[in-house]
């Protein structure tokens, strides 16, 4: 839980301060129904705040709303599908040019040839990779360099060594020439690498979509409109914000009570499963507390606004949902921090290469100097890097939706290997969450007799406990019913650490105690009521059979609702990350080894230098070995 936010039993959240950093507030409170106050923070440093969209200065990556609102798509993810789909469709033939060999030099001839991959590359580079460009620029002028750091370096060595190829091939030595005296043409591997890049991004940036979508759902509970009962007992429907503090509301059977109350007039039952997870119904009358969200019953009543917009407990969990997703890290920072390492070396050896054959190498020097400083970059470009861990996560997630476990992001598969500790529900996580009648007593001392009602414990349960156990996990039970039935349900399933009658912001606040602990915590969960608890914890896992928040809140699904796929899930994160590793192992064997050879270590032994066709060469090779 934030600082600064309270929540007892049956009483809602009061808002707490916006957060500081160095005495200044760095995030406005959000309204219900949009982003929060026009703040935008990253997504990889939720410390990096910005009054308006734009970049991170520390990684380059788009910055987003502090608070996702009701938009689908984000103005960046559709610009760069665009880039994407013209990319694509002039990559594909120029690809088919630069592949055909020697029949289509002897046929159209290999200046006609070079002028026809400079025309479909230049767009793609230029107008399709400018925001690698950009972003490259800005790291460099910021000194924080990143990824796109070494896109744009790479990218725009082999477009710009390949225009100089092709307008004045007179100015390279014969070493560097094909046997038909042609000198060689990296456009290909310039469009290609740009397009793959801009396919990254955008798949990127659907994942990043995707989790504004449980913010978007759970926005989609409160109704869009209220019927407000005016002084003289005239009604009227009128926009959600614009209902105040002391309104008398009437909520009528089948509609959603539209802010936090009290019940002043009539009676109903009301649906408060997104609070508590429970599926009865609990009867509302006069006096009694409502929520804005919940589901109103046949009945209808009259109530008082107490608390509206963002003062109002659904308000409250969209905000905890969001600042718990923001304070994620994925696996690919990873990257980002070697690259810190790695670009300014990469950049230190380009420039001693130039120089060195410049001064000391062989005439021409300047093409012998710009020849192999290009072969430095072109080698050193984050095609594999940048593979590495999309081509792992791209499988595991495949093989684990043929398993039943459904991974939102790579982050989940980065942690999901250390959980030591895992939070579970009850009411349809444990149980099956759907109440069964076992008996029926008729008394003549009994007025609708006694009616017995159980939550049956889910056959799979005992042996993922079990399981679990086994695997060194330590199980706590976090639930919104009564003390007694949990008691009784952890007696039955032998589980020690339970803690009852807790809503939404507590279950939320035990994760963050874990955590706190130093525990690696996951939550599994079906509910509403689960969204921030799941959220919150390091990795979030949803039930399949639940609702629709949680599995938008979670970083992995169990399709089945069966809790034998946490350690499912476990097994696969442990391949996946060590997949990873190995990727990246073989990424940057291929530099440490390469870039040497291509700044010509080798030419005062051997005579031999590695020409940018060779260091393209392994550049693709360093890709393909990552996808194999």
């Amino acid at each position: 839980m934030a600082p600064g936010q309270e929540y007892a039993h049956n009483r809602p959240m009061r808002p707490a301060a916006a957060p500081e950093r160095d005495g200044e507030p760095v995030a406005d409170r959000a309204p219900l129904s949009g982003p929060s106050g026009g703040r935008y923070v990253c997504p990889m440093h939720p410390d990096v705040v910005r009054d308006g969209p734009g970049t991170c200065p520390a990684c380059g990556m788009a910055v987003e709303p502090a608070v996702a609102g009701a938009e689908e798509e984000t103005p960046e993810l559709a610009v760069m599908t665009r880039r994407l789909v013209a990319s694509a469709v002039l990559t594909v033939p120029l690809l088919i040019v630069a592949m055909g060999g020697m029949a289509m030099r002897h046929a159209f001839g290999p200046r006609l040839l070079a002028w026809t991959e400079l025309a479909l590359a230049t767009p793609v580079v230029l107008w399709g990779g400018a925001p690698f460009f950009r972003r490259g620029w800005e790291s460099i002028v910021r000194a924080q360099l990143n990824m796109f750091t070494l896109i744009a370096i790479g990218v725009g060595a082999a477009w710009g060594y390949s225009v100089v190829a092709a307008l004045v091939p007179q100015i390279f030595p014969a070493s560097f020439r094909t046997h038909g005296g042609e000198v060689a043409l990296y456009f290909e591997s310039a469009a290609v690498i740009t397009t793959l890049v801009l396919l990254g991004q955008v798949l990127e940036l659907r994942a990043r979509q995707r989790t504004g979508d449980a913010i978007r759902a759970l926005l989609r509970l409160a109704p869009k409109t209220a019927r407000v009962i005016r002084p003289d007992g005239r009604e009227e429907d009128v926009p959600l914000a614009h209902v105040h503090v002391g309104d008398r509301l009437r909520v009528r059977p089948g509609e959603r009570v539209p802010v936090d109350g009290v019940v002043v007039e009539g009676h109903s039952a009301v649906d408060e499963s997104m609070l508590t997870g429970e599926p009865m119904p609990v009867e509302k009358t006069a006096g009694a507390a409502v929520t804005g969200g919940t589901l109103n019953g046949t009945g209808g009543f009259v109530m008082r606004a107490e608390r509206v917009g963002s003062a109002t407990l659904l308000a409250q969990i969209v905000r905890m949902v969001s600042e718990a997703q923001r304070s994620r890290a994925p696996v690919q920072r990873l990257a980002d921090v070697v690259a810190s390492y790695f670009v300014p070396a990469v950049l230190v050896v380009a420039a001693v290469t130039f120089a060195v054959w410049g001064m000391w190498g062989p005439a021409p020097h300047l093409a012998h100097a710009l020849v192999n400083a290009v072969a430095v970059l072109i080698i050193a470009c984050p095609c594999a890097l940048g593979l590495a861990t999309p081509m792992s996560v791209m499988v595991a997630v495949g093989r684990g939706a043929a398993a039943g476990v459904l991974v939102r992001d790579a982050a989940a598969l980065e942690v999901l290997e250390r959980v030591d500790t895992l939070v579970v529900d009850k009411t349809g996580t444990l149980t099956e969450g759907r109440p069964e009648l076992v008996s029926v007593t008729v008394s003549g001392h009994l007025a609708e007799g006694l009616l017995a009602i159980t939550d049956p414990v889910k056959p799979s349960t005992v042996e993922a406990l079990a399981a679990l156990r086994a695997e060194g996990i330590h199980v706590v039970m976090a639930t919104g019913d009564a003390r007694a039935t949990a008691a009784a349900v952890a007696r039955r399933l032998g589980i020690d650490d339970v803690h009852a009658e807790v809503l939404p912001a507590e279950k939320a606040e035990l994760v963050a105690v874990l955590a706190a602990e130093g525990r690696v915590v996951a939550m599994a969960g079906d509910g509403i009521n689960d969204a921030p608890a799941l959220a919150r914890a390091h990795v979030g896992i949803a039930m399949g059979t639940g609702a629709d928040v949680a599995l938008e809140s979670a970083g992995v699904t169990l399709v089945r609702g069966d809790l034998r796929g946490v350690v499912r899930a476990r097994r696969l994160s442990r391949r996946a990350m060590r997949n990873i590793r190995q990727n990246l192992f073989f990424a940057f064997v291929y530099n440490a080894l390469g870039i040497p050879l291509a700044a010509g270590v080798l030419y005062p032994v051997t005579g031999l230098t590695l020409s940018p066709m060779i260091a393209s060469a392994a550049m693709s090779l360093s890709s393909v070995s990552v996808i194999a």
